[in-house]
């Protein structure tokens, strides 16, 4: 396994030496966030970032996420601008070592959370999600509620300019249907997978985040059902998918353990966000820290697979707890994604050892 730590660039408050110092890490996973949704990334955005990456001593080979324009999601006449738009940036991410490009397809919001820094038992603050502080509420007070929490940083799949709109974009989202949409991500694959498969790229799309319909926008990457679906719909070793522990967790009904190695041992899964959840009442859940017994994904039990299955993809130690006073994009400390990378390779190491 190859384990990376996700970056922010510019506008990251930890330096990329930092991730450097981690036991294991071999790489970072970069976006470039100031470029709007459906535009070509510039080539020499895309140079600067690999290179500070290299010079920091570490890879970028995977970029989280070229974000799908709502035209496309939509299947409007003009996702065709989109999708070439789409293609370019492929194209020029491949000219500077990309292999792995992370994306969703979830209509409006990327991810939703109603805390970004639920206080926990040990003195620590996660991102939770409460049934209650999200449905039935104005999403534009849930907007609020997220960029306040944001800390001034930029929150991707929170954009303020393209959410200014949300009134238009939930018109255009109104009668919107799983199999429409899930109609219109088959077209943007059959567009997309052959440029991949050109250019020595898989494609990897993110779980819905939480894995269940928010504000009665549809969902089409909950379970395994749909993951077997949309990699059956595009069959190409390109058209892959990112194994979200924390996503997919989320609801209790997905067979965590099975579903990695399912797609694991398919070779189909090339890249992995490993983190934990705890669930509470209601189908509530806050993020914990990484340990088995912390929360309700079976961490030990994905390694377990992924090790039988020689795994040698991408992985990342996913949103961690803000430990220890730091102050950060909420999430994405330093110091709690360290503690869980150093848990998992600990995991890996025994299972290497008794191999």
């Amino acid at each position: 396994m190859k384990m990376t730590f996700r970056w922010y660039g510019r506008d990251d408050h930890i330096p990329l030496p930092y991730f450097k110092q981690v036991p294991g890490a071999t790489g970072v996973v970069g976006g470039i966030f100031h470029i709007p949704a459906g535009e070509d990334w510039p080539e020499e955005d895309v140079k600067n970032l690999v290179e500070q990456a290299n010079a920091a001593g570490l890879e970028l080979e995977v970029i989280e996420s070229v974000n799908v324009h709502d035209d496309i999601k939509l299947g409007l006449p003009s996702r065709d601008r989109y999708i070439e738009n789409y293609k370019s940036t492929m194209r020029t991410l491949s000219k500077y070592g990309i292999k792995v490009i992370c994306y969703n397809f979830m209509p409006i919001f990327d991810w939703t959370r109603s805390d970004l820094a639920m206080p926990l038992e040990d003195g620590s603050n996660a991102l939770a999600y409460e049934r209650d502080k999200v449905e039935g509420i104005d999403p534009n007070e849930l907007i609020k509620n997220i960029l306040e929490g944001s800390k001034g940083h930029a929150m991707p799949g929170w954009e303020p300019e393209r959410l200014a709109g949300i009134k238009k974009l939930f018109e255009q989202y109104e009668g919107m249907t799983e199999e429409r949409l899930f109609d219109n991500l088959v077209y943007f694959l059959e567009q997309i997978i052959p440029v991949a498969k050109e250019c020595n790229i898989r494609m990897a799309i993110h779980p819905d985040d939480p894995p269940w319909s928010v504000f009665g926008l549809p969902r089409i990457v909950k379970n395994d059902a749909d993951l077997e679906r949309i990699i059956k719909a595009v069959d190409e070793p390109e058209n892959g998918l990112t194994l979200c522990s924390g996503s997919l967790g989320a609801n209790l009904d997905n067979d965590l353990v099975a579903i990695f190695d399912k797609y694991t041992a398919m070779d189909r899964a090339p890249f992995l966000h490993i983190r934990n959840v705890k669930h509470n009442e209601k189908g509530d859940f806050h993020e914990v820290a990484h340990k088995d017994e912390t929360g309700s994904v079976d961490v030990k039990g994905i390694i377990k697979v992924l090790h039988k299955n020689n795994y040698k993809g991408y992985w990342r130690p996913d949103h961690g707890r803000m430990i220890w006073g730091e102050e950060g994009r909420p999430g994405y400390g330093l110091y709690d994604r360290a503690l869980g990378a150093s848990y998992i390779q600990g995991i890996w190491d025994i299972l290497e050892e008794e191999r």
